[in-house]
Formats: C-alpha cells, structure tokens, sequence
C-alpha cells in the first residue's frame, strides 16, 4: 500500500488505496482473529431472565483475563472496581457490537485478492476503528511500549510481526490524514 487518496466531490467522494493480495490477506486474517476473540467474549455473557423479556443485553461484570481482550475492552472506571463492573455488564455488550460491526464492514470492502479499494466516509471510519483494533491487539501481544526500539535486530523472532505493526500503523495513519483532508 502507498496510502490512500481523494476522489470525487461530495456525496461521491472515495478514499482510493491498494492493496496487494499479501496486505488483504494479512489485513483479512488479522481481522478475522479479533472478530473471533470480540465472540468468544460475545458468548461468555450471562443469560438472564430479564434480559430475555426485556430484550437488555448485559455482559460479564469482570474484565477479560485475556491481555489483549483486557486491552480492546478495558475498564470503565479505573479508580472504582463496582462502578466499573456495573458499566461493563450494561456497556460492553454495545462495545463489542461496535468493534464487531466495524470489522465485518473491513472485510466486507477488503478485496479478498487485494486491488482497489474504494471507501466512503462512513466506510473510512470503519476502517479506522477496525485497524485501530487489530494494532491494539497486536501491539499488546508484542508487549509494543513507546521506548521500544524501532526496528528489533533480525535473528529476535518478533521482528518480523514488529514489521506488521509498523506496516498497520501506517495504513491507518494515511487513512486518519486523508479522512481528514475532507473535513
């Protein structure tokens, strides 16, 4: 991928970018593990009787013992464990919709065998928060920290999943800085 870029006016306009059919693969595997761990998650939800007449979903109270779920789906209050676990039975539910919502819409306009890509706006922000995602996952199963190297030296098993991390985090900043030459 080179970035992406502008086409059209108004209620036509794209954000352009190509992919080779290595980056879709990557970019659709990756997206398709969160999208897996986001309905594990899903299932591990209380039944309820009163959800079922109400139609309220409500999810676990305990955070995930699972780094990465921990990190895609972190507290919601740090400073007050009840608060938090409260919010998280009634929020998370929503939360995961979400994630899950924005990754099916990148596979869904993720060409399978990469080529062109062609988003809208509301497709664009899709985009984002999925890649948002799959970094944050990544990036916590590679222990990433802001005073790591770089580039890691070549015979460290992880250099080559580094690679990933810094070619995601590139996609995704040259989608957040065209999307934001529309504004």
């Amino acid at each position: 991928m080179n970035g992406w870029r502008r086409h059209g006016r108004g209620d036509r306009l794209r954000l352009v970018g190509q992919l080779d059919h290595r980056e879709a693969g990557l970019l659709r595997a990756l997206v398709e593990q969160v999208l897996a761990m986001l309905a594990q998650r899903e299932r591990e939800a209380p039944t309820d009787e009163l959800t079922e007449l109400t139609g309220i979903r409500v999810g676990p109270s305990a955070p995930p013992t699972d780094q990465v779920l921990a990190r895609l789906l972190p507290d919601f209050h740090r400073e007050d464990a009840e608060l938090s676990s409260v919010m998280r039975s009634l929020r998370e539910p929503e939360l995961i919709e979400a994630k899950t919502r924005a990754a099916r819409e990148l596979l869904r306009t993720c060409p399978d065998g990469g080529g062109r890509v062609e988003l809208d706006i509301e497709q664009a922000d899709a985009w984002l928060a999925a890649l948002n995602d799959v970094r944050l996952a990544l990036g916590t199963t590679l222990g990433v920290t802001e005073d790591m190297p770089e580039d890691l030296p070549q015979d460290e098993t992880l250099a080559a999943h580094v690679g990933v991390y810094h070619w995601l985090t590139f996609v995704q900043d040259a989608l957040v800085q065209t999307r934001a030459s529309v504004l």
